[in-house]
């Protein structure tokens, strides 16, 4: 799903207007890696189909929001969302619980059962800030194991579209115990960390690298985020690049 040799960058789409989105995808695809269109606007954006066809002929991986799925789940539509699925030709499915009363284990079966349509993209996590704050870092690695082990092809760490749930304390900041844990557990590659916030992004970058896969990146953050993987902004730059000139030769240049 990367390319140019860094991580996935997916970008969210919270409802843009048809032109709005287009001009991103026109302007910034060649950023993007994949696509989501947030929780359930697909069901309410009357262009979803146009929408869809941009992202066909830009090439760029697209699917729809977990929570989509977990209202099908919910609702018993599961055959609705399969169908909207295969006509809008979604190259991934989000299998999540971050709302809906679905204990782990029932989760990673869906995550079996939805490999056999669509490569799988499977959260963990809780949209409550609270319920989150409960899973202990080995509840988190478990949880992305299992999932994995049930044919997840990348699992993601929740952080809603705020940067506070999920993985991120309620400051907005990594737990850094959840985050410790995951990388010595897991290969990064197949790990996708939402973060729709700088300090998230720069703080992932800086311990993870360049290469790690970012999630929940607004249509506006898309060329931040990857100036940031560059070392092209003053967060990253010391960090990722090597300098050559030395503090008196800086002096003397100027």
């Amino acid at each position: 799903m990367s390319s140019g040799g860094h991580g996935t960058t997916m970008m969210i789409d919270p409802g843009l207007p048809t032109g709005a989105f287009t001009d991103v995808i026109d302007s910034h695809g060649h950023l993007v890696d994949l696509v989501k269109f947030g929780w359930g606007t697909a069901l309410v954006t009357k262009d979803i189909d146009r929408k869809t066809a941009v992202l066909r002929e830009a090439g760029i991986d697209f699917y729809f929001g977990g929570t989509l799925f977990e209202h099908a789940v919910w609702t018993d539509q599961l055959g609705d969302y399969l169908s909207l699925v295969e006509r809008t030709q979604a190259t991934h499915i989000e299998v999540s619980n971050g709302t809906i009363p679905l204990d782990q284990r029932s989760k990673a079966d869906y995550v079996r059962r939805m490999s056999a349509h669509r490569p799988v993209l499977s959260e963990v996590g809780y949209k409550d800030a609270d319920r989150s704050a409960l899973l202990t870092p080995s509840d988190w690695v478990d949880a992305l194991r299992e999932d994995l082990d049930a044919g997840a092809a990348m699992v993601i760490t929740e952080a809603r579209e705020s940067g506070r749930s999920g993985i991120a304390d309620s400051d907005g900041h990594m737990r850094s115990d959840v985050l410790s844990a995951v990388l010595d557990a897991l290969d990064p590659a197949f790990v996708m960390f939402e973060a729709p916030t700088k300090d998230l992004q720069v703080e992932l970058i800086r311990t993870v690298g360049p290469h790690v896969n970012l999630g929940n990146i607004a249509t506006h953050d898309v060329v931040g985020v990857e100036t940031l993987r560059r070392g092209l902004r003053g967060d990253t730059l010391l960090s990722l690049t090597t300098g050559v000139a030395t503090a008196r030769s800086l002096t003397h240049s100027t």
